[in-house]
C-alpha cells in the first residue's frame, strides 16, 4: 500500500506524464484525478458541473428532434432503439471538454475515500455540489432548449411527452435496478478512458458505453433529469411527485452502481497488488 501511495504522489506531481496502462496505473490515475477534484475550488467544481448539465441537454434535444421526425414513420416498439444512436452526443461533448458529470464522478470521487485520503462527509459534500450543478444546468436547458425547439418546430410537445413517459413508465424498482446498471457502466467508462489519451479512441469508447446505456434503456439521472423535467413543464402528463420520485431513485441507483460495482471492487482487487 505504501507503493500505491508513492505512485499517487508521483502522479499528482506530474499529472501530464505519459504512463503505461496496466490496471495498477489506471488505479493510480483514477485516484490522483479524484484527489485533484477535491483540491479544486468549490466554485470551479460547481461551474464545471453546471456546464455539464447544460451540455448533456444536446443529447435530449437530438432525441426530441429524431423522435419528432420518426414518430409517424416508425413503430413505437422500434423508435427508442433508433434514438439510442444519438444518445452519446452530449456525453462526448462533456467528457472531451472535461466538464464534471455526476455519473462519471461517482467512482472517481469515492476512490480517495476508500484510500482514506478523504472522508465520507467530504465525498457527500462534493457529490452534492456536482449534482446541484448538473441538475440546475439541466433545468435551464430543458426550459430554454424546449422553448427554442418548439418555436423552430424541430421538436413537438408530443415527442417531449412520449420521451418523458418512456423514461418514467417502469415500476420504481425497475428504475432503481436500471439506474444501478447505468451508474456501473458510466463508472467503467471513466476507468476505460484512463487507458487511452488518443482523442478518436476516447470518442469510440464514450460512444460504445453511452450507446449501450441508451439502447438498453438504462436510467441515467442527469439525462433523465432533462427528459422528465421537460415532460413536467411542457405537458400535463407528469406531476412534481413523479419527477422527484424518478430523480431520487435514479441518483441513488447511479451512485450505488458506480461506487459498489466499480470503485469498491476494483480498488480492493487492484490495491492488493501493491
Amino acid at each position: 500500500m505504501a507503493k500505491l501511495e508513492k505512485e499517487i504522489e508521483k502522479a499528482l506531481d506530474n499529472p501530464h506524464q505519459e504512463k503505461t496502462r496496466s490496471e495498477e496505473d489506471i488505479l493510480v490515475d483514477q485516484l490522483s484525478e479524484g484527489i485533484e477534484t477535491y483540491r479544486d475550488k468549490k466554485t470551479s467544481v460547481f461551474l464545471s458541473a453546471l456546464t455539464a448539465g447544460l451540455e448533456i441537454g444536446f443529447s435530449f434535444l437530438l432525441l426530441g428532434i429524431l423522435h419528432n421526425i420518426l414518430k409517424e414513420r416508425v413503430s413505437k416498439d422500434v423508435i427508442f432503439y433508433i434514438l439510442a444512436f444519438a444518445y452519446p452526443i452530449g456525453f462526448i461533448i462533456i467528457i472531451l471538454s472535461k466538464s464534471l458529470l455526476f455519473t462519471e464522478q461517482t467512482s472517481l470521487l469515492a476512490l480517495p475515500v476508500l484510500h482514506k485520503r478523504r472522508s465520507i462527509g467530504e465525498l457527500l459534500k462534493l457529490w452534492g455540489i456536482v449534482i446541484c450543478g448538473n441538475l440546475i444546468g439541466g433545468y435551464i436547458f430543458a426550459f430554454a432548449g424546449g422553448h427554442i425547439g418548439l418555436a423552430l418546430e424541430i421538436i413537438s410537445v408530443d415527442s417531449i411527452g412520449e420521451i418523458a413517459y418512456h423514461v418514467t413508465r417502469p415500476h420504481n424498482l425497475i428504475i432503481f435496478g436500471s439506474s444501478i446498471f447505468a451508474g456501473w457502466l458510466m463508472a467503467v467508462l471513466s476507468w476505460l478512458l484512463s487507458s487511452t489519451k488518443e482523442t478518436i479512441s476516447r470518442i469510440v469508447v464514450i460512444y460504445i458505453i453511452t450507446f449501450t446505456v441508451g439502447f438498453a434503456g438504462f436510467h441515467h439521472s442527469i439525462v433523465g433529469n432533462i427528459e422528465v423535467f421537460a415532460g413536467l413543464i411542457f405537458t400535463s402528463e407528469l406531476s412534481v411527485a413523479d419527477y422527484l420520485s424518478f430523480q431520487g431513485i435514479a441518483l441513488l441507483g447511479n451512485a450505488i452502481g458506480g461506487v459498489v460495482f466499480v470503485a469498491a471492487l476494483r480498488y480492493r482487487t487492484i490495491a492488493s497488488n501493491f
